[in-house]
């Protein structure tokens, strides 16, 4: 089942409220049981329970997480999502935990079945905490 880009934006959006909503479940309900993700740290779920599973605590103690679209790109022919993002919250970087943060990045959404079935975050090699410009370089 394809749907049309107006589709695909209607159900963007939705998803993309549901996120700044905390609603784990209707996240959830946007995602394919044999959905894949892989995350900006490079840690890879694979089907929607087990990715449930990993976004439960970060659900549960969410900080008041906001994403912000920034551009949105649809194939329809494809269907693919591109997106931007910013995302603010409380960082979860040792040298900074809890103060604000600001994460720039992209996903690229596969649709199947009028659902995400592969997911990939990508995040840029810095953040904002309160201003500064702090680079994440492996330790």
């Amino acid at each position: 089942m394809n749907l049309s880009k107006a589709e695909i934006i209607l159900k963007f959006d939705i998803w993309l409220n549901a996120w700044n909503e905390h609603k784990l479940e209707k996240v959830m309900q946007f995602m394919h049981e044999e959905v894949e993700f892989e995350n900006w740290n490079g840690q890879i779920f694979s089907g929607k329970n087990a990715l449930q599973k990993a976004w439960l605590p970060w659900f549960i103690s969410h900080g008041n997480f906001k994403f912000f679209q920034e551009d949105l790109f649809v194939d329809e022919q494809e269907q693919k999502i591109c997106f931007t993002w910013k995302l603010e919250w409380p960082s979860i970087e040792k040298k900074y935990l809890g103060k604000s943060e600001i994460r720039t990045g992209m996903d690229v959404l596969h649709l199947k079945e009028g659902k995400v079935y592969k997911k990939y975050t990508y995040s840029k090699t810095y953040i904002l905490i309160d201003s500064e410009i702090v680079n994440l370089y492996a330790e």
